[in-house]
């Protein structure tokens, strides 16, 4: 497999044309007052399957030879990557084996299924034990298995293509906040970024009870697997991938840790300020900034929402917790 490397974040781009949304940034007048920076949301939350997740999917799929496509394909999945794999697949006329932990939100494996993939659940909960056990049962069957971050096309897709559009959409920009969870997005988007912006500040948000980039800076080697924590933000649990780790390692300035209980608050609030129905995993970066985890910011900057998909119980789940924090209030 090749290297990260620009041109293949323009192939990435190019590919891409075209075919996935290029989607919206709104101006937050309420963060930009808290962090006293210009600071805009950039919605992936309305890209096409509801993630950005689409972006490295389809230009994953878009490298598969002849034979690979004959053989089939498998991933594992908290749901976002298992989606856009499906709605990719679907283009090239496969249907994909998508592993999934336990405890996946129902709405995203519903999405899945209804995308036409082959949906097995995990009788772990955590990510890192449903992948090691995905890998296993995918050379059983002799398909190829795609790594939902650990690959240097998910990376382009997801993290090169995402930033290069930001850049064009806010040239001004020069801070960035992002979810962290295997590093596919992050590792892509602080390359590109970095790359075409020297001297900008890249910030990547993650829970408390699993902070694999954390753990592997200190530790300097990749921290690839945690133990599962009880999280309604799948989308950040586990470990960071070993190739997405040696892209980061030197182009992170900071790492802001959360709690489960501010990213329940940072989800309310995006509803309550935005009116924006985002995932939990969406809201991380945003409950760095509501609870001054990500430190001074002095330049503008941009917050990248990831995703949509969440789930009917979850969000009722969510809101009537905020009622009864009002009702104690």
């Amino acid at each position: 497999m090749e290297d990260l490397t620009g041109r293949m974040v323009s192939q990435a781009v190019e590919f891409l044309h075209g075919r996935i949304l290029r989607t919206p940034v709104e101006y937050s007048p309420a963060l930009s007052q808290l962090l006293d920076v210009p600071v805009w949301l950039k919605l992936e939350n309305l890209q096409i399957t509801g993630s950005f997740k689409l972006r490295g999917a389809m230009f994953r799929l878009s490298r598969l030879t002849r034979q690979e496509r004959q053989v089939g394909i498998a991933t594992c999945s908290a749901g976002n990557h298992g989606k856009a794999i499906a709605y990719a697949a679907r283009e090239l006329g496969i249907t994909p084996t998508v592993y999934v932990p336990r405890d996946v939100d129902e709405a995203k494996l519903r999405g899945m299924v209804e995308l036409g993939a082959e949906v097995i659940r995990s009788q772990s909960p955590g990510y890192d034990d449903t992948e090691a056990w995905a890998k296993k049962e995918t050379e059983q069957t002799g398909k190829v298995f795609i790594s939902a971050f650990d690959d240097c096309a998910i990376m382009a897709g997801n993290g090169g293509t995402l930033a290069a559009e930001l850049l064009a959409q806010v040239p001004e920009a020069r801070s960035f906040v992002l979810p962290v969870g295997g590093g596919g997005m992050s590792a892509g988007f602080a390359f590109h970024a970095k790359s075409k912006l020297p001297g900008c500040t890249f910030i990547a948000c993650q829970h408390e009870l699993s902070p694999a980039l954390k753990l592997s800076l200190e530790r300097d080697e990749a921290v690839t697997t945690l133990p599962g924590v009880d999280t309604v933000a799948h989308g950040i649990e586990g470990g960071i991938g070993a190739k997405c780790f040696a892209v980061l390692r030197c182009r992170v300035d900071g790492v802001a840790l959360v709690s489960e209980d501010q990213i329940r608050q940072a989800f309310r609030w995006m509803l309550d300020r935005h009116q924006l129905l985002v995932e939990p995993t969406a809201a991380v970066p945003i409950a760095a900034c509501l609870y001054g985890k990500i430190g001074q910011m002095t330049r503008p900057t941009v917050i990248v929402v990831s995703g949509r998909n969440v789930g009917t119980e979850t969000v009722r789940s969510l809101l009537n917790e905020g009622s009864r924090h009002d009702s104690r209030g």
